[in-house]
């Protein structure tokens, strides 16, 4: 991007705690490094820097946020800069979708080790993660991987009971497709050996 937004690290730092954006998303935007957004959601950067509302700047639009969470793949489009904007201090509160951020790796470890039927994609919508990190864990290569506790997510607030069962029923019910793929897949396999079997039996003969 050619134009970058007023305070960048202090945008990625709001951008990460109020919205449902991708990392690589914020990382574009705000020209970062897509593991330094990373390690933004994770407490590891940035902790002593302020959030810079860029709705409030006139950098951002509410409509332009909500239109590019909805596609992970499109980029954040730069408005206006505006430089007269007061810089708010990070209350406590706001630290809430952090500590949620830092709840997920547990309820992944959680779900990987109780429910190995439910697929990345479907642990990472479930817990709002991404598909590179639950892939980690269940490798166990995730970097902190010896800290982790496996938590219930919905104990966690990080989804309902409604929607887990929900996907896990999905899940048990596209295990039981593939279970029956691969009978089938199996019982053709078995047929066409007899079959040669059989026509070798006819050649000898």
């Amino acid at each position: 991007m050619s134009e970058t937004p007023f305070m960048p690290k202090a945008t990625a730092v709001w951008l990460v705690e109020n919205t449902t954006l991708t990392f690589k998303q914020i990382a574009n935007f705000c020209n970062l490094h897509e593991l330094e957004v990373k390690g933004i959601a994770d407490g590891d950067v940035a902790k002593g820097i302020k959030a810079y509302n860029p709705i409030l700047a006139g950098q951002l639009t509410r409509d332009e946020i909500d239109k590019c969470s909805k596609n992970p793949e499109q980029s954040l489009i730069l408005a206006q800069r505006s430089e007269n904007v007061e810089v708010k201090e990070r209350k406590k509160p706001k630290y809430t979708p952090l500590s949620k951020r830092q709840d997920r790796p547990d309820a992944i470890l959680w779900l990987v080790k109780n429910y190995p039927e439910m697929t990345d994609g479907q642990i990472s919508k479930l817990v709002g993660s991404t598909k590179g990190t639950v892939s980690l864990i269940r490798k166990r290569s995730y970097w902190n991987f010896s800290n982790l506790k496996a938590r219930d997510p919905v104990i966690l607030a990080l989804c309902t009971q409604e929607v887990f069962e929900k996907a896990l029923a999905k899940a048990k019910r596209r295990v039981e497709r593939e279970k029956k793929a691969k009978l089938k897949e199996e019982k053709l396999k078995i047929k066409e050996e007899k079959l040669k079997l059989k026509e070798g039996e006819i050649n000898e003969e």
